[in-house]
């Protein structure tokens, strides 16, 4: 039991000089050095993501794939919300959405895709019309009709940007590894989903993916973003460590079944009530398989 608690308290002691190099406003002597990096980042550089282990197939005994909606409403999530507005804070905090898009605009993020498959991969310029919608005033339309050049005041756009991100769906991989006797979770994609920005000024718009992101190719850069820590502004947790360690709640709305990974609400029409036992169901399934791996 003792040695349980050193290890843990390790562990802990890690974690904390990773996440301290975040916060230099102790050292900082100007307000300029609060965002810049720490001495030990400027000596040993940010630490990189955990890497997972190599699972041979012949160990995974059982295993199930879900895909799964978090809710940004719920305050649990919030820390993937939130911030949405950065005029009055640091470079350093951004949200999901935000180190995601900045990422994929500088080339630093290139495996997206146009479903949960991974199988279309898409670049920017695919998914353009998705983030913005670029649309022309009845002043401009009179110009374009005359024959003259459109002020670009008459051009108005629309863009998506945090504070529209409504939710997020990701894919995940349950797998029960009969080498170490554990049941296991590897997250595959993940996606933001918005309001569709053609009719996002709509009474009810109809929520839409944006794009996929395969995760394990963009861990290097959430491992680098910081979301924030509202129990300890000192200790901040990357979006890598927050996703990995399933710091959120979903809820299941997708399994591979039979029916072609029929949805949840394919089969239960107009009853959220139902639909959310069903989910819930489907959670207790998966992991009522490690305890009956010790039931004789």
């Amino acid at each position: 039991m003792n040695w349980n608690r050193f290890l843990v308290g390790i562990c802990g002691l890690l974690f904390s000089v990773t996440t301290f190099g975040q916060t230099n406003i102790l050292n900082a002597k100007k307000p300029e050095d609060i965002e810049g990096p720490s001495k030990a980042e400027l000596a040993y550089g940010k630490n990189d993501p955990l890497e997972y282990g190599y699972v041979d197939t012949r160990d995974v005994l059982w295993s199930k794939t879900t895909w799964e909606i978090i809710d940004l409403d719920e305050r649990v999530n919030f820390p993937l919300y939130y911030p949405i507005d950065t005029n009055q804070i640091g470079s350093s905090r951004r949200s999901l959405y935000d180190v995601l898009i900045k990422n994929i605009k500088n080339g630093k993020i290139q495996d997206i895709y146009a479903d949960s498959y991974f199988n279309d991969k898409i670049q920017l310029k695919d998914i353009s019309a998705a983030l913005s919608k670029v649309d022309t005033t009845d002043l401009g339309i009179e110009q374009y009709n005359a024959g003259e050049e459109i002020d670009p005041q008459y051009i108005s756009r629309r863009d998506i940007s945090s504070a529209d991100i409504a939710e997020y769906h990701i894919r995940g991989y349950w797998y029960f590894d009969k080498r170490q006797a554990e049941l296991k979770y590897r997250l595959l994609g993940i996606a933001p989903v918005a309001p569709d920005v053609n009719f996002i000024d709509s009474d009810e718009p109809a929520l839409v993916e944006l794009f996929w992101v395969w995760f394990p190719s963009a861990r290097k850069v959430l491992n680098e973003a910081y979301a924030f820590n509202p129990g300890n502004t000192s200790q901040p947790i990357s979006y890598d460590h927050l996703l990995n360690a399933r710091r959120f709640h979903g809820v299941i709305y997708a399994e591979d079944n039979l029916q072609g990974d029929r949805q949840v609400d394919d089969y239960i029409n107009n009853n959220a009530f139902m639909q959310l036992l069903e989910s819930q169901r489907i959670r207790e399934q998966i992991r009522n398989f490690e305890q009956d791996m010790w039931n004789y």
